[in-house]
């Protein structure tokens, strides 16, 4: 394309010494370039005169292309540079649903704030969902959870620990353990519960079981909004992971749990092994990592 460069300014020029002067080149090597490219296309692209030279029919026929062409390579290049620059491009991100609590919009605030040319967009589901999304590259960053007894395949995934999330008991603030410090899952045996399913190996109360008893869920509820407002209301308690009690209601009790009973999940991001990470994605993910290093709740 070098080739077309040259072209461009000699004709505009008329000139091989002109344009060599304008390149930082000499005359005889402007003049080579031209040469080959006259080979390239089969046809004299100039008439060389005593001063100058002059496009001939062929040449005049080219120009436009080669001006094209160029002006498509210089759009190229200033959209390639903005991606690097971080003044446009896009950032797919996938989280799961407590993570969207107060972790990812704390993280893409910070981000916008940095680079407002990034429109970011973001995807929510089960830690496994969003998996394979960003493995059919639907995305480009997911923010996903497991407790260490459920690994992930490190052999498609880029795994990097960026917290953990213990779980917290959430309870109504007239109940009268919500003043303790720490509490036993024992304690809680005869509490009714809310949870998001009754069948306990694929909820958070799996840590009751093996704890020694079987809760008693009186309401089966999937949303943490209404979790936390049926435990408010005096309907029961529930578990609910460190992340998502960033942004719970004011009007909880939220008490640690002993640390032999307290599951906690590891929080990930994760990108697709061997794709490198666009500029974007790199770029936010020290916001992520600031975000995650906050306050736990």
């Amino acid at each position: 394309m070098a080739w077309l460069d040259v072209f461009r300014i000699a004709a505009r020029l008329g000139s091989f010494t002109a344009a060599g002067e304008e390149l930082g080149f000499t005359q005889s090597a402007v003049s080579r370039q031209i040469s080959t490219l006259e080979d390239e296309f089969g046809a004299p692209l100039f008439d060389r005169l005593a001063r100058g030279v002059r496009l001939t029919e062929h040449g005049r026929a080219l120009l436009p292309h080669a001006e094209a062409v160029l002006d498509r390579l210089d759009a190229a290049r200033h959209d390639l540079t903005a991606l690097t620059r971080l003044t446009t491009g896009h950032l797919r991100l996938g989280a799961f649903d407590s993570a969207n609590a107060a972790l990812v919009p704390a993280a893409l605030a910070a981000f916008r704030a940095a680079h407002p040319g990034i429109a970011p967009t973001l995807t929510e589901g089960l830690s496994a969902q969003l998996l394979d999304l960003l493995a059919d590259g639907a995305i480009d960053l997911a923010l996903v959870t497991a407790y260490p007894e459920h690994p992930y395949d490190t052999d498609r995934f880029e795994l990097h620990r960026i917290a953990d999330d213990p779980v917290l008991v959430a309870l109504p603030r007239s109940h009268r353990l919500a003043r303790r410090r720490r509490l036993r899952l024992a304690e809680l045996a005869e509490e009714p519960w809310i949870a998001a399913s009754r069948r306990l190996e694929s909820t958070l109360l799996a840590s009751c079981a093996r704890s020694g008893f079987r809760p008693r869920v009186a309401y089966e509820v999937a949303g943490w909004t209404a979790k936390l407002g049926l435990v408010a209301a005096g309907f029961g308690i529930t578990l609910i992971p460190s992340l998502a009690a960033r942004a719970a209601r004011p009007d909880l009790a939220l008490v640690p749990l002993h640390p032999d009973d307290t599951p906690v999940r590891h929080v990930h991001t994760a990108t697709r092994r061997g794709h490198r990470p666009t500029p974007a994605v790199t770029a936010f993910l020290p916001h992520l990592r600031a975000a995650a290093a906050g306050p736990p709740y």
